[in-house]
């Protein structure tokens, strides 16, 4: 397999993965419907550095150690999971209430980039998925320049899909929507934040 090919598999297979319904996407888009295009753009930021620092250690090798140490492993799942399920709390809250604020301090909509970031960085599968898709065409004998393009170049496509998503999710149309249906909405969001972060705790402690 030649080296444009390699890439083009790389990225498909990151796309892929990417752009699949997960706790970062549902979260990124839940945000940008309930507080617009900057907060949705922050929280896609922090999630695209958090993503981008899984890759570096995938990239770098740490990633087969990481899944080899036992005890930091299992208390990075239960972090991530009990993370997830203060989310889930929030969200329970918000659809508990009959109006929710929305956040115009532009100091305090700063955080929303940290929760994005905290929301990745305690989810040791995403160097699960960096692993595979960097499998899918690097080799043993793979330079690091090509492994360095690799790995830059799934980071460009995270951050755009993160992005994509919140200038979707910040139109007119899906904040209206929103607004008519949050507390549906924030309680399904609830939901799914509980199992993941459930599940996520149950793989910690059956390892």
């Amino acid at each position: 397999m030649g080296a444009t090919e390699s890439l083009l598999a790389i990225a498909a297979a990151f796309f892929i993965v990417a752009v699949s319904p997960g706790p970062a996407n549902i979260a990124v888009a839940t945000v940008a419907m309930h507080s617009g295009r900057r907060p949705g753009l922050l929280f896609g930021l922090g999630l695209s550095v958090g993503l981008s620092f899984w890759g570096l250690v995938a990239a770098t090798g740490l990633g087969v150690m990481l899944q080899n140490t036992a005890t930091f492993l299992t208390l990075l799942k239960l972090f991530g999971g009990a993370y997830l399920i203060w989310l889930a709390i929030q969200s329970g809250r918000s659809a508990a209430r009959k109006t929710v604020a929305v956040e115009k301090n532009s100091a305090k909509q700063g955080r929303w980039f940290w929760r994005g970031l905290l929301l990745n960085i305690s989810n040791p599968k995403a160097v699960v998925a960096w692993m595979a898709a960097l499998s899918m065409g690097l080799g043993q004998e793979t330079d690091a320049r090509a492994v360095a393009t690799a790995t830059v170049m799934c980071m460009g496509l995270g951050f755009a899909n993160y992005a994509g998503y919140a200038l979707t999710f910040s139109l007119p149309g899906f904040m209206a929507g929103y607004r008519r249906l949050r507390r549906w909405i924030d309680g399904a969001v609830a939901g799914l934040f509980a199992l993941a972060g459930f599940g996520l705790i149950r793989s910690a402690l059956t390892r």
